[in-house]
């Protein structure tokens, strides 16, 4: 085995930190029903392991998927981690785990490079984007160096010169979709959006031959089926994505329609009828759209200009008429919300039928205008600009309101509360699906082999034992199944797969509902002031006791 302080590196173990089962994105009880362990395969650690060296012999652990050993620590030479801020406290339990065990760890990714003080007790931070900072590393370890802060934030790297990711590393069957990216970095400028700080405000895109490359691998790994563009904005550039998407049509003829996708982009996506045919025609079926707020004076507010230009609702409306099922970003406690917000908020979901609907608290996330903004104004609780994920905080569920609103904080908890039980109601809920169901047409190329039926069977089978003491749920799956029949097996799998998804959702809402509860009562025992004041204390000291 070598050994950094030699320089002589031959074992590397990358760890990819879990969320929270509460994390509203980490929907265990779906994953155990289709047969799967998580969601979308982590294309960042493997895209900067296509950056390592050669000879070094890799070994990749998903931490969502199974547990890791002590042994399989000690067997290696470095440990490389990292992720976001809702991982943060997985990512520093994997740092001071490796480093009792005496093993030198390589934090990266978003959370580390928004806020590096939080990681200070890794060895290594390899910081921004792999391809300006991870050669400089292998160059330090190279010279038997130890420790180090790697940054280069300028100029951001050219994507089209990014080699394809080791989806040799990753067991592909763990995951319902396996990942690819086509760009990078997004061109407006939302006030409270980290990813415009990160990446750029100029996409940056792969050329359409290194996209097809990426998904040539995939196939001859034998995958077929979802796969997932984990693009910011995946029409940032629309230029450069018509022409790709004519040549990712061509490639799926070729290649008798093996996958179908999904991916993120803004609503601007439905003003645009060349670019939604084009998207129907490359098989894409799901689309996340940060929608935030039905409010326009709010949007402005926040800068997010763009979703002002139309109805909300005809636009939504207009992409799933095009074969892509949306699910929104939604967000309450913005400055200058007025009393009811979040009731308005559950009205566009429930017209507009929207399934998956991220309803989440505003949070200042680091680095960002926003944050920047709010520590101006001494409104913000980690007043040196870092952000500590708290004990019970998971995703901006339960961790937003990280600053001291307009709005008395009881009164957003309240509505945002009430809201969420209302949008996660088993008849809410299952009324949407059923409705939606009436209307779309998932116009699905791919057909699964009959290798993938017993599976499918064994989800069914699993979800009516999930669902068996449940009486409250039978009417309401049997009635979304019967009308999912509409458009064949197709539409069948999609009822069946959003009424195991509902599951999660009802969990992941209780727990949610507990914390706003337990923060209400907080807030009200010892008054507003007093309980920012406790906020602020806290949050500093939870900062330093990281570094």
């Amino acid at each position: 085995m070598g050994n950094v302080d030699s320089g002589k590196i031959e074992r590397v173990l990358l760890v990819y930190p879990a969320f929270s089962e509460f994390n509203y994105w980490n929907a265990r009880d779906l994953y155990g029903i289709l047969g799967k362990k998580h969601s979308i395969v982590p294309l960042g650690l493997i895209t900067m392991a296509s950056h390592l060296p050669k000879e070094w012999e890799l070994s990749f652990v998903d931490l969502n998927c199974r547990p890791l050993s002590d042994a399989e620590i000690e067997a290696c030479d470095l440990v490389m981690t990292g992720g976001m801020i809702s991982q943060q406290p997985e990512t520093l339990s994997v740092i001071k785990r490796v480093k009792a065990l005496g093993k030198t760890v390589v934090v990266g990714g978003p959370d580390a490079t928004s806020q590096p003080e939080v990681y200070a007790c890794a060895d290594f931070l390899v910081l921004d984007e792999a391809e300006n900072t991870i050669h400089p590393f292998l160059e330090a370890i190279q010279r038997g160096e130890t420790s180090g802060i790697f940054q280069c934030p300028e100029p951001k790297p050219d994507v089209t010169k990014i080699p394809i990711p080791r989806f040799d590393l990753v067991p592909l069957e763990d995951y319902l979709y396996p990942a690819v990216q086509y760009s990078r970095g997004c061109p407006y400028n939302c006030e409270f959006c980290d990813i415009i700080e990160l990446y750029g405000r100029v996409p940056r895109v792969k050329t359409p031959d290194q996209l097809m490359a990426e998904l040539t691998v995939l196939y001859e790994q034998g995958h077929r089926g979802g796969v997932e563009l984990v693009d910011d904005n995946f029409i940032g550039n629309k230029r450069e994505v018509k022409p790709m998407l004519r040549r990712l049509i061509q490639w799926q003829e070729e290649h008798d329609w093996p996958f179908y996708f999904g991916t993120e982009a803004t609503i601007t996506l439905a003003q645009d009828a060349e670019l939604l045919s084009l998207m129907k025609k490359a098989q894409f079926k799901r689309i996340f759209i940060g929608i935030e707020t039905p409010d326009p004076d709010l949007l402005r507010t926040t800068q997010k200009k763009q979703n002002t230009l139309r109805p909300i609702v005809e636009d939504v409306r207009r992409i799933v008429d095009h074969g892509m099922l949306v699910s929104a970003g939604l967000i309450l406690g913005f400055d200058g919300e007025k009393t009811g917000a979040a009731n308005a908020i559950v009205d566009l979901v429930e017209e507009t039928d929207i399934l998956p609907a991220m309803f989440g608290l505003l949070c200042a996330a680091p680095g960002t205008q926003l944050q920047r903004r709010l520590l101006k104004e001494g409104r913000l609780f980690q007043t040196d600009g870092g952000r500590t994920t708290l004990e019970g905080e998971v995703d901006q569920m339960t961790g937003g309101l990280d600053y001291i609103p307009q709005r008395p904080r009881v009164e957003i908890l309240r509505e945002y509360r009430d809201a969420l039980e209302a949008l996660y109601f088993p008849r809410n809920y299952f009324g949407r699906l059923r409705r939606l169901l009436t209307y779309y047409d998932p116009g699905l190329r791919y057909r699964s082999t009959l290798s993938a039926l017993p599976g499918q069977v064994k989800g069914l089978v699993r979800l009516l034992f999930w669902i068996g003491p449940r009486w409250d749920l039978w009417g309401e799956f049997l009635h979304a199944a019967v009308t999912g029949s509409r458009y064949g097996m197709s539409s069948l799998n999609l009822a069946v797969m959003y009424a195991a998804a509902f599951l999660h959702f009802e969990r992941q809402t209780k727990y949610v509902v507990e914390h706003c509860n337990d923060q209400i009562g907080e807030v009200e025992r010892e008054g507003e002031e007093a309980y920012n004041r406790k906020r602020t204390i806290h949050a500093q000291a939870a900062v330093h006791a990281g570094s």
